[in-house]
């Protein structure tokens, strides 16, 4: 791949999961990353990637920022040629989903692009989206065309009552189409990754991801995990499939950057081996009769849910982003022993 490092590189949201390693990974290939951030003073927050900048031949300038603030991304963007979005709320427990992940994720898409056309030297934009923006449910993957997901499938199911968050990325990417559509300045990329696993460079992560494993190793899964069907991605995979979205003339339109078709139960089994005989790590499915009874009650999950995911398989074409962005996906436990790794190291499990 051939990077010029010439001109610094926009990162929206710069000190979160996926970021932290896409940071990374244009820091040590030489370029200077103007990183988005709401709050530059917050130094313990931007350690991990002060401390990456320290050895690598590229260098890091931090900016304030906020999705909903109009124009607050001119600065940062100045003189950058390639811009990555990547800012974007991902949470699952919402009271207001309209202010809490709509708002940012589409009027912050609005907010950076409209940027971006006003900014001569940006010639590149890449906008991390999701598979989310193409299914809500596991048994929409059923009637998609050939029932596997491919870039050419929308999200038809979501609202702001029903998986808003799934709503956000969808309204979001097609916020990010519209208006690339409407100019001429610079060329859209997207990349649309499943559920992203594997270790943060961050000590303390807090993503939505580590959440769902956190269950696999606390107790909360010790009956059994349910077979929900989903996707699954290596950050540090997904972190590579974005460079190359960056900075390959030949990448375009939207990429599904998904490692492993899969389900909650795998994930949890794939980290017996190594650690099932120290935590309760789920080793049987829970039946789906058990998660359409309790679900509602317990964790608050809609029986729509249950009905539409659990024991449903989740299937997507990953082939575009191998052919045309070079992703080689690694092994599901590697990635899964790994962040378990790192959750024991903070401490996330003790009593």
């Amino acid at each position: 791949m051939n990077i010029s490092t010439d001109a610094p590189v926009l990162v929206t949201g710069a000190s979160g999961y996926v970021a932290g390693w896409l940071v990374k990974e244009l820091l040590e290939a030489g370029l200077t990353v103007h990183a988005a951030v709401r709050n530059p003073g917050n130094t313990a927050g931007l350690d991990h990637l002060t401390s990456i900048a320290g050895s690598a031949p590229g260098k890091i300038r931090f900016f304030k920022t906020d999705l909903l603030d109009e124009g607050s991304y001119a600065e940062a963007m100045r003189e950058c040629s390639v811009v990555f979005h990547t800012a974007s709320p991902f949470t699952v427990n919402v009271r207001n989903p309209k202010k809490e992940l709509i708002d940012p994720a589409v009027k912050g898409t609005r907010n950076v692009l409209e940027t971006a056309i006003k900014t001569p030297s940006v010639e590149r934009v890449v906008v991390t989206s999701s598979c989310a923006a193409m299914y809500t449910d596991a048994m929409d993957c059923r009637v998609a065309p050939g029932g596997v997901l491919t870039e050419d499938v929308w999200n038809t199911t979501a609202s702001l009552s029903y998986q808003p968050y799934s709503y956000s990325k969808t309204l979001a990417e097609r916020e990010a189409w519209k208006i690339a559509a409407s100019q001429d300045r610079f060329r859209l990329v997207t990349v649309n990754p499943s559920l992203v696993i594997g270790p943060a460079l961050s000590k303390k992560p807090t993503s939505e991801s580590f959440n769902i494993i956190r269950q696999m190793g606390d107790g909360t899964m010790k009956q059994g995990a349910p077979k929900l069907g989903i996707g699954a991605v290596d950050v540090r995979d997904l972190a590579k499939a974005h460079l190359a979205a960056g900075f390959l003339e030949k990448a375009e339109g939207r990429h599904i950057v998904s490692g492993h078709n899969t389900n909650l139960l795998e994930l949890g089994k794939s980290l017996i081996e190594k650690y099932g005989d120290r935590y309760p790590i789920p080793r049987k499915s829970l039946p789906k009769w058990i998660v359409w009874a309790v679900g509602p009650i317990v964790g608050g999950i809609p029986r729509k849910f249950v009905r539409n995911n659990v024991d449903v398989k989740w299937k997507a074409d990953n082939s575009k982003s191998k052919r045309v962005l070079g992703v080689t996906y690694r092994p599901l436990q590697r990635s899964m022993e790994d962040m378990f790794e790192q959750m024991i190291e903070a401490g996330v499990f003790r009593n």
